[in-house]
């Protein structure tokens, strides 16, 4: 491993994959508003669909979130290394179920509102957690797994952590690795495979994954070196079985095929990463804080750009990049005031 990816316990290639992550998440949503069955799951939709915008988001959608979960492990990890436990919860309260339930009372409500006036509804009050659901996950994580991750730090040194280690450093740990994963798959049996808010298979997979990722973290150099030298087993495998699930399963493929799917990207861009998105920079620091108030307020400037932009008669490609233009102009635009607002930056997850 590059020594630029690591320093002072910080590694920069897993900032980068948040960021792009957060990145991919937006331009996702935005997808959605112009799929016909938007509307069904609360978003504003576009007269005209766009039905070409399918193939990359059925790409997507397998591995987009799950790696999520597994950045969010991998930060506890990093995070706690300075931490004592109680240090660590009382920062997650602050970063995470401050922005959570602030999020939820006042942010989610204002895009809820939005699109009850966009679809002459009547306007009320509604609070949710809406796509903040992730947050309200990762708290829960955090306050399950946290004594076990102390335990695991205090016993590094035993037999069981130095075994565990070693098996993360060779193809076959990865396998074993998986099979948690293939379980939940098949025991849950998600239709379909994506529905990740507020569902079992959401917080059983966010679970595993968490869990995953603070150990992949914990076996150190030698995982990262190991898959490494497999990113391109794990592109071709996770390109074949998308291709396979695509031209033979249609919408209801075998679940465990979709895990094993999922896995193989989310260790594909682990891989690439780990060799390509090296060293700190200006622009990783200022996206890395901008992330989290861009992800709590992007759903406000989406609505907001669609509701502007749908009823014009202008093409459907030209109203994907208007809304895509708007909703990170505002987000943006919202991030430069809140961080210069004392305040409000706890409210957004700001330190």
């Amino acid at each position: 491993m590059d020594i630029q990816s690591i320093k002072n316990g910080r590694r920069y290639d897993i900032d980068w994959l948040r960021v792009i992550a957060i990145a991919l998440l937006l331009i996702y949503h935005v997808s959605i508003g112009f799929q016909s069955w938007g509307r069904m799951i609360g978003f504003i939709t576009s007269k005209e669909p766009w039905a070409a915008l399918w193939v990359p988001m059925s790409l997507l959608n397998i591995w987009r979130i799950p790696l999520l979960f597994f950045v969010s492990g991998m930060g506890v990890y990093f995070a706690m290394q300075s931490r004592s436990w109680g240090e660590l919860m009382k920062e997650r309260a602050k970063r995470i179920l401050l922005p959570f339930v602030f999020g939820m009372f006042v942010i989610v409500p204002i895009h809820l509102l939005i699109w009850r006036t966009y679809y002459g509804m009547e306007i009320r009050y509604n609070w949710d957690p809406g796509h903040l659901w992730f947050l309200g996950n990762i708290f829960l994580y955090v306050l399950l797994l946290t004594p076990v991750f102390y335990l695991i730090k205090k016993n590094e040194g035993s037999l069981f952590i130095v075994k565990l280690n070693y098996a993360l450093t060779k193809p076959w740990g990865l396998v074993l690795a998986l099979l948690p994963f293939v379980v939940e798959a098949v025991w849950i049996n998600p239709i379909p495979f994506e529905i990740y808010a507020m569902t079992w298979h959401g917080f059983v997979l966010g679970f595993l994954a968490f869990f995953t990722g603070f150990c992949f973290v914990l076996s150190g150099e030698g995982f990262w070196k190991m898959i490494q030298k497999l990113r391109w087993l794990f592109l071709g495998l996770g390109l074949g079985l998308y291709l396979l699930r695509i031209n033979f399963f249609g919408s209801f493929p075998p679940s465990y095929l979709q895990a094993i799917e999922s896995y193989s990207w989310i260790l594909a861009v682990f891989s690439f990463g780990s060799l390509y998105l090296k060293g700190p920079s200006k622009s990783l620091s200022y996206l890395s804080q901008a992330a989290y108030p861009v992800y709590i307020l992007h759903m406000i400037f989406l609505y907001l750009g669609s509701m502007w932009v749908f009823p014009l008669g202008i093409s459907v490609q030209f109203q994907f990049f208007l809304v895509v233009l708007i909703t990170f102009i505002g987000c943006f635009g919202s991030f430069e005031l809140i961080r210069r607002t004392t305040f409000l930056r706890p409210l957004f997850g700001l330190k």
